[in-house]
């Protein structure tokens, strides 16, 4: 067994990455115009906050062997993300989404049935690896692409809790992947697995199946996680089974574009715990790195680095020239 000074990883993230095109400019998709390449993806968004907050990070998970995933690969490494355990499969490609903002209404189409990610089994992980982290990561979007993923998701449970390792876990829910009905159970089952749960209050009302706040709430103490209720009333909610704290949302003059503040929020909370915060000061910097992921573009490119926190925070001196 690693003991906690012998630990390689703050946090490491497992789930699905997929290439991401969108247009450039005020075009639809389909109507001509440049296409921007990037990629997406919960779980390496937040190993790519993590590395760039300070902290050790990896992420892995599968890929096809194809020029997106040499490009999301590239990418990884140069942010500093450990992805020596990923997996590359020939049997099938890397999964893609498209984006676009059109009028103010923005739209992702996904291209991941049969993707590389939504082959993962469980004999793909390295129980060694996972071992070396002090947290483990992971969303219900890997949950959610095949029966075979959530097998592999128990299968990182079940080692986390052999090795005393942490687990933490955003529902992360998407009704285009399943319905309400089919992701209760399955969200609900890994709640109940998780150290720190990280649901959002829109994601609490469905999966409690009530609007009423006092239920939800009753429903969140249930579990033995520490959970962070995101967006609620303005504050993000800390619920322990024997008290409630509410941490006001950092508050921004404009929403550039609001991608990819939740899993800001993950990067910021998880690194804060990371660096032996209070959970009450780690809401706080999941909330200053959330709010700072909205002020500019992009799903990973807008994660703030340390440095930026700390300017923000007023303990840097900004140096224009």
């Amino acid at each position: 067994m690693t003991t906690e000074s012998h630990r390689s990883y703050d946090v490491i993230t497992f789930g699905e990455s997929m290439g991401l095109l969108y247009p450039e400019g005020p075009r639809g998709i389909g109507l001509g115009g440049t296409m921007v390449q990037s990629f997406g993806g919960a779980e390496s968004n937040v190993a790519i906050g993590l590395a760039r907050l300070g902290c050790s990070s990896g992420w892995f998970g599968q890929l096809g062997k194809d020029p997106i995933a040499q490009g999301i690969m590239k990418a990884l490494r140069g942010e500093g993300v450990d992805v020596s355990r990923v997996k590359y499969t020939s049997d099938a490609p890397t999964g893609l989404m498209l984006r676009e903002s059109v009028r103010g209404q923005s739209s992702v189409y996904y291209y991941r049935a049969g993707s590389a990610a939504s082959k993962m089994t469980p004999d793909l992980v390295d129980a060694d690896y996972i071992a070396q982290a002090r947290i483990v990561h992971f969303t219900g979007i890997t949950a959610a692409l095949s029966h075979n993923c959530l097998q592999t998701i128990r299968h990182i449970i079940s080692l986390c809790k052999e090795n005393q390792v942490q687990i933490s876990f955003d529902p992360n829910l998407r009704l285009k992947l399943w319905n309400i009905e089919q992701a209760r159970p399955v969200l609900l089952e890994l709640a109940d697995a998780c150290d720190y749960f990280l649901p959002g209050y829109d994601e609490c009302k469905l999966l409690y199946q009530t609007d009423d706040e006092n239920e939800i709430i009753q429903n969140l103490r249930k579990h033995k996680a520490l959970t962070i209720v995101k967006s609620f009333k303005g504050n993000n909610l800390i619920v322990r089974k024997d008290n409630i704290q509410s941490i006001p949302f950092e508050k921004v003059d404009e929403v550039v574009d609001p991608v990819g503040a939740g899993d800001g929020f993950c990067a910021g909370f998880l690194a804060g715990i990371s660096k032996g915060y209070s959970p009450e000061d780690a809401v706080r910097l999941g909330g200053l790195t959330g709010s700072m992921v909205i002020q500019a573009t992009g799903d990973w490119e807008a994660l703030p680095t340390w440095e930026e926190i700390e300017l923000r925070r007023g303990n840097l001196t900004h140096t224009e020239r």
